[in-house]
């Protein structure tokens, strides 16, 4: 059994919600164990199902298996040193694209950020409900992956993340072990006003 903290044990909305967005955390303690290929799939068909302007689907997912594919230390390499110290039991590691420009016109896409991140959001709460630990990262070498992993120039890097199966927070480097643990969030008012900005 797992020893990382369960979200749901240390905090609750203040308003109704669907239990899974207060499940979901970010830990960094993974076992090591690899994954299935359909559970791979499955975390990728969530994305696939986000929304988007214009159903564009401008995301793209770059990944490598720890343990399968070769292509492991390619993308390992790009992360800072600090998310090196606990990825290397993450059983996946992926890169987040987006397609800055519309397939339809070739015009720019203002919002090709935003909808690659409701992709993600997709993904890791897909994660969460099959108990897996995904953890996104900004931690990384955006130039280098352009270069490394072949990505055109009329996509952005936008971030990467590790998925694994949970592990012990007492493995992780003693300056991780501090932060394993579910976060709270802003009250509702600090995050939305009705009518102009006002906080």
């Amino acid at each position: 059994m797992s020893k990382l903290p369960r979200g749901e044990d240390h905090r609750s909305a203040d308003h109704e919600i669907e239990s899974l967005f207060v499940r979901r955390w970010s830990p960094r303690a993974m076992s090591g164990d690899s994954l299935e290929t359909e559970e791979i799939m499955r975390l990728f068909e969530a994305a696939r199902w986000a929304p988007s302007t214009y159903n564009e689907q401008e995301w793209r997912f770059l990944y490598a298996r720890r343990r399968d594919g070769g292509h492991w230390d390619r993308f390992f390499r790009l992360l800072a040193d600090g998310n090196q110290a606990w990825c290397g039991q993450a059983a996946l590691l992926g890169c987040v694209l987006s397609h800055e420009v519309f397939e339809k016109n070739g015009k720019p896409n203002p919002v090709h950020v935003f909808d690659s991140g409701l992709a993600y959001m997709s993904l890791a709460l897909q994660g969460s409900e099959m108990g897996l630990v995904v953890h996104g990262m900004q931690g990384f070498d955006a130039d280098s992956a352009r270069d490394v992993l072949a990505v055109p120039d009329d996509y952005s890097v936008n971030a990467m993340f590790a998925v694994g199966r949970p592990g012990d927070p007492d493995a992780l480097p003693e300056s991780h072990r501090k932060l394993e643990k579910p976060s709270g969030r802003k009250p509702v008012d600090q995050i939305a006003c009705e009518g102009p900005f006002d906080f």
